[in-house]
């Protein structure tokens, strides 16, 4: 059981060293005190430091009041490809390995990582094309024979209560759901009030196999909690200005409502019963407590009502 807002644990990597050491803390205890149980991780975000810091505060609470999900699919080694680091002052690079071994192991520099004796929810990270290009057919394929079998294994014994993806592409789900079977998806900026096209084909799949969809980036990188102001992200770039117009349109009617925009984009994906959680990237307690706002407040069924009249949203119930 995840709560409806979870925490996307991707920004607290980016803290500089020193105070952000702080900052995190800030941060996931505010998190915790607006009532989220539910946090995500990677060894990528940060290279490693966003597993170390959100363990270190979450140490300190009761292990059976929280879930908590990390990845697989890539190490880090001194001898990551330093194009790869995403980090110019970290001595580790990333190694992509989506191998059983690979697996294995990343689990357990996780578990070191986190200080904790288990995690509930493993995922394999990035088998798609955003991240691999050309190469996603092998990442996938090796994913399937090898990870898989890792994730499989470790459910099996205990170590892990639920398995599946954490991706940027609805389509790689679906279709490595038809090859093996999966608890749940993490489908990154996706399923939002920009975005709904997993909803006419996957998540009607996802509801008949049984499987969770985890929402991240509900924000689609910032344009959907700052609206279109100057500078305002689209999938981590400047948004274009159609995007621009269509958030504009967005927000006013959600505005013609009493809806802040930020609310009504962590509101939306909920509505889909195949969505258990929107877990937005928080990076101080300010924001935290922003999403936790807005995530409350009340919104009538007519705002969907009228962005589906206006052709902004298809509407899901």
């Amino acid at each position: 059981m995840v709560t409806a807002l979870g925490f996307g644990g991707g920004p607290l990597g980016r803290l500089a060293t020193g105070t952000g050491e702080a900052v995190a803390t800030a941060t996931v205890d505010a998190a915790w005190n607006e009532g989220v149980r539910y946090f995500d991780t990677a060894p990528l975000y940060g290279i490693g430091r966003s597993e170390r810091r959100l363990g270190g505060v979450l140490a300190r609470r009761p292990r059976d009041e929280f879930v908590i999900s990390t990845k697989v699919g890539r190490l880090l080694r001194a001898s990551g490809d330093p194009d790869e680091r995403q980090d110019p002052g970290a001595e580790l690079g990333i190694v992509f390995d989506y191998s059983q071994e690979g697996a294995a192991a990343s689990f357990e520099e996780s578990l070191a990582r986190l200080k904790l004796e288990r995690v509930d929810i493993l995922l394999i990270h990035d088998i798609d094309g955003w991240t691999h290009g050309g190469r996603q057919p092998q990442a996938f394929a090796a994913a399937l024979a090898g990870a898989y079998r890792a994730l499989a294994e470790l459910k099996s014994k205990g170590l892990v209560r639920a398995i599946g993806l954490g991706v940027n592409e609805w389509r790689v789900c679906r279709d490595f759901a038809e090859r093996a079977p999966l608890d749940c998806v993490l489908l990154a900026g996706r399923y939002t009030l920009l975005e709904q096209e997993p909803a006419r084909e996957f998540l009607p799949f996802c509801l008949e196999r049984g499987i969770s969809v985890i929402v991240g980036g509900p924000f689609n990188s910032g344009i959907l909690a700052t609206g279109p102001v100057e500078g305002a992200l689209y999938n981590y770039e400047p948004a274009p200005p159609k995007v621009a117009e269509h958030v504009r349109r967005i927000a006013a009617i959600a505005a013609s409502h009493g809806v802040p925009l930020a609310a009504a984009a962590l509101a939306f994906p909920l509505r889909h019963r195949a969505v258990a959680s929107v877990i937005p990237g928080m990076i101080s307690k300010e924001e935290v407590t922003a999403a936790a706002s807005a995530l409350r407040h009340p919104i009538p069924d007519q705002l969907w009502a009228d962005l589906g009249t206006e052709g902004l949203v298809d509407i899901v119930t």
